[in-house]
């Protein structure tokens, strides 16, 4: 119980003094990148997955 409870206490130490937290307007940049590239990636997933389904629709109906 004695390391659990060591581990805890310096685990606060640490985030309170050691770790380097960004400014709110680095955190409110790297969000809107995040957003950007997200809504990138699902607009190149969402047209390949049309072009796939427009593609297997078009094949399976040469059948």
């Amino acid at each position: 119980m004695s390391n659990m409870r060591t581990y805890i206490n310096d685990t606060v130490e640490e985030m309170k003094n050691k770790v380097s937290w960004p400014a709110y307007a680095e955190l409110q940049n790297s969000s809107v990148l995040v957003l950007i590239g997200s809504l990138i990636f699902a607009l190149v997933v969402g047209a390949m997955d049309f072009g796939f389904d427009t593609v297997l629709t078009w094949f399976y109906n040469q059948f």
